[in-house]
């Protein structure tokens, strides 16, 4: 009966903490959003940017907690740690003038599966995760009967979903999204099961 309903999830990501303002990576470090991190989702909410959902999936990060009660403070809310920030090893905190020399951050821009910062989390596993991620999303979808619903998650994981597994084909510069901004992805049961493949149907604006 559910089979031919389309499923609508926005994914949006997190506002700014003081790591993003310093121009760190800032990866599971738990940071909460600085001042004026709430104050963008405040206003982007006051813009009504964001749709109608009956259901709320968040990252497990203080910063994606924090966005997602400031835009649903109503709605119930549920954690999906597989659609947690990428670990970025000893990379972790750090700005790209601080790495820019090293040769092991020139390997990792190189990307490639295997590709990981030292002591961190490698490209193709991080994929792997936030696809489990939003397949436990979408499954909880379905089974709840929850037509829209919204995931507060982060820029690596959202720019991952997409250019991974999202049509039209695009390219990460395509997918690159301002905190509080975000994307509609449409989800129906044919094409998670032929792929994992969604339809990328817009952006939050």
């Amino acid at each position: 009966r559910n089979h031919m309903k389309n499923y609508y999830l926005y994914l949006i990501r997190h506002g700014i903490t003081q790591g993003n303002l310093d121009g760190k990576y800032i990866g599971q470090t738990d940071l909460a959003l600085c001042p004026e991190g709430k104050k963008q989702i405040e206003s982007l909410c006051a813009d009504e940017i964001y749709p109608e959902v009956g259901k709320v999936y968040s990252s497990p990060l203080a910063r994606c907690l924090e966005t997602a009660e400031i835009i649903y403070p109503e709605q119930k809310l549920m954690i999906v740690d597989e659609i947690c920030e990428m670990n970025f090893g000893e990379f972790e905190g750090k700005t790209q003038r601080q790495l820019q020399d090293l040769r092991e951050y020139t390997d990792w821009l190189r990307g490639g599966s295997d590709a990981a910062p030292p002591n961190g989390e490698k490209y193709g596993d991080f994929m792997v995760r936030c696809i489990e991620g939003l397949d436990i999303i979408f499954s909880d979808m379905m089974r709840r009967d929850v037509t829209r619903a919204a995931c507060v998650t982060h820029a690596g994981v959202i720019t991952n979903l997409l250019c991974g597994y999202g049509l039209p084909k695009g390219q990460p510069a395509d997918y690159m999204c301002a905190p509080g901004e975000g994307f509609e992805i449409l989800l129906t049961p044919f094409l998670w099961q032929k792929g994992p493949a969604f339809e990328i149907s817009g952006r939050l604006q």
